[in-house]
């Protein structure tokens, strides 16, 4: 394992111990340390993932401006997710606390991870960094592997949508959204989070 690699694994192992008692509350016991392989696994499957949104999003904003954005966001957004989960084994969407489509909710352990991400931003950190892997038990007895991974509000192709909508396009999302909760971004906010589960595998023993 490379020193980078190992800071990772102390990080998560860390942030897994403080969040345990408050994660207890959130019907979810924590479970064991979760498997590095998964880890991987997780953080290749969101990158996949918002590499790809990016993509879309920049060819529609181009293409029609960022009213475009929103079908992408809309429509294209839960395809690309259930493809990347597909090539990785694994169920990825993506949650905030503020959320624009009331499908991408928090559940409570998701909500107490965001809720520690931005307890973290606050007190300094970069929200580019932040992640949480966790293998818990949920309240059906299945031990599942959890992880999220932190979204900083970007300039673009973000903020036009996510920062102070001009008229028009406001009044295209409280048209779609009127329970929209999602602007009055600034860059470098914590946005959202990609969140992953999957059925909890065991680490390999080292040779």
């Amino acid at each position: 394992m490379t020193l980078a690699g190992w800071r990772g694994e102390m990080q998560l192992k860390s942030a897994a111990a403080a969040l345990a008692a408050f994660l207890l509350v959130a019907g979810a016991a924590h479970a064991g340390e979760p498997d590095p392989a998964q880890i991987g696994q997780a953080r290749a499957a969101v990158k996949a993932l918002g590499a790809g949104l990016k993509r879309q999003l920049i060819a529609a904003i181009k293409s029609g401006g960022p009213i475009a954005a929103i079908g992408v966001c809309r429509t294209i957004a839960p395809v690309l997710a259930e493809r990347v989960g597909k090539e990785h084994a694994l169920k990825i969407g993506r949650t905030a606390l503020r959320v624009r489509n009331p499908a991408n909710a928090p559940d409570a352990w998701e909500r107490a991870v965001l809720q520690d991400f931005a307890a973290k931003i606050k007190g300094g950190a970069d929200p580019a960094g932040l992640e949480h892997a966790e293998t818990v038990t949920g309240k059906d007895g299945a031990t599942v592997f959890r992880y999220m991974k932190a979204i900083p509000m970007a300039s673009r192709p973000c903020l036009a949508c996510h920062g102070a909508p001009e008229p028009s396009l406001k009044a295209e999302i409280t048209r779609l959204y009127p329970d929209d909760a999602a602007t009055g971004f600034k860059p470098g906010e914590l946005r959202g989070a990609f969140t992953v589960t999957a059925p909890a595998t065991k680490p390999v023993p080292a040779p």
